[in-house]
């Protein structure tokens, strides 16, 4: 799903696993593969990213920790587009 919303040019980046080189070449995108550990350095690099708008997390919907049931339910409907975020606790009022 992911290749059709990618403009020429650009780039997917897999959680999972290795894009399809066929599939990128035919939409003349490049894409590869990124496999995550707990790292306490590389999170503070990627939040530095997030905060200097380098990087920029596709979010497609928020949920309170309540509605957690409700979050996994719209994950399993494949419909969304982004990221699903489970909000543990309202952020402090600045």
């Amino acid at each position: 799903r992911s290749y059709g919303v990618v403009k020429k040019g650009g780039i997917i980046v897999s959680l999972l696993e290795p894009p399809d080189k066929a599939e990128l070449d035919a939409r003349g995108i490049r894409g590869t593969a990124f496999m995550v550990s707990p790292n306490a350095s590389l999170l503070s690099d990627l939040s530095k990213l997030v905060e200097a708008k380098k990087l920029k997390p596709v979010v497609s919907k928020t949920f309170p920790l309540a509605e957690a049931a409700k979050a996994q339910e719209a994950i399993e409907t494949g419909h969304t587009r982004g990221k699903i975020v489970l909000r543990v606790a309202d952020e402090p009022k600045g």
